[in-house]
């Protein structure tokens, strides 16, 4: 864990001349569900349902299908994965024709580390903000840094975009600042430092926690 935060501030902490340039189009949001290790699909086949089955996309994107093997359906959509299927089926099969249901998929979550009770991965249900997201993760320690939370949002396929949150305001029973409380969107990761933390660009190159707590 200290290991991944030191990591995470150190790219954080980039010089302006280092910065990565904000990117010119930004990730639409709304885009179809792709397809990511530890998905559960569902293939029936019209024709031949006796080789119906159940796989698991594994962590390097390929499933096994009993008729043709390994095929890569890592980071496709589901009517990219069924048309990939459909052509590999055709060394076997003739004209085959199949569905594929998405049974299970990885749930939407954030990741806090740092100095909280319970540093790990979090699901997503509903409207959920970064002082609830903190308040999952058991609340800040004594020597948190409320003042300098760490917002990294993924904004692109090699880009993150950070912003400092101030909780300290937001938590002031007199005067609660609630633009400081951002509502938390799928694969944030929050830093909760020890320290001040100095320099942070605006965008920096996507860093990957998967090692560690898997974001998508």
């Amino acid at each position: 864990m200290k290991k991944l935060l030191f990591v995470v501030l150190a790219a954080l902490q980039l010089s302006a001349a280092d910065a990565p340039t904000a990117p010119t189009t930004f990730r639409q949001r709304d885009q179809p569900y792709r397809l990511q290790p530890s998905d559960q699909l569902q293939i029936s086949y019209r024709y031949t349902p006796e080789y119906d089955e159940t796989f698991a996309v594994q962590p390097d994107g390929n499933v096994s299908i009993k008729l043709i093997g390994p095929v890569k359906l890592g980071g496709l959509t589901l009517d990219e994965a069924k048309t990939r299927l459909t052509e590999a089926l055709k060394a076997r099969l003739n004209d085959p024709e199949i569905s594929l249901i998405l049974q299970d998929f990885v749930k939407p979550s954030y990741v806090v580390i740092g100095q909280v009770s319970a540093p790990g991965k979090y699901e997503i249900h509903g409207n959920l903000t970064a002082i609830d997201g903190i308040a999952l993760a058991g609340g800040f320690k004594d020597n948190a840094k409320h003042s300098q939370v760490i917002l990294y949002r993924r904004v692109s396929d090699d880009l993150a975009r950070t912003r400092i949150l101030d909780l300290k305001k937001m938590m002031d029973p007199k005067h609660p600042d609630l633009a400081e409380d951002v509502q938390l969107q799928a694969g944030d990761l929050l830093v909760v430092p020890k320290n001040n933390v100095s320099k942070i660009a605006d965008y920096v190159h996507w860093i990957s926690v998967g090692t560690y707590f898997p974001l998508y």
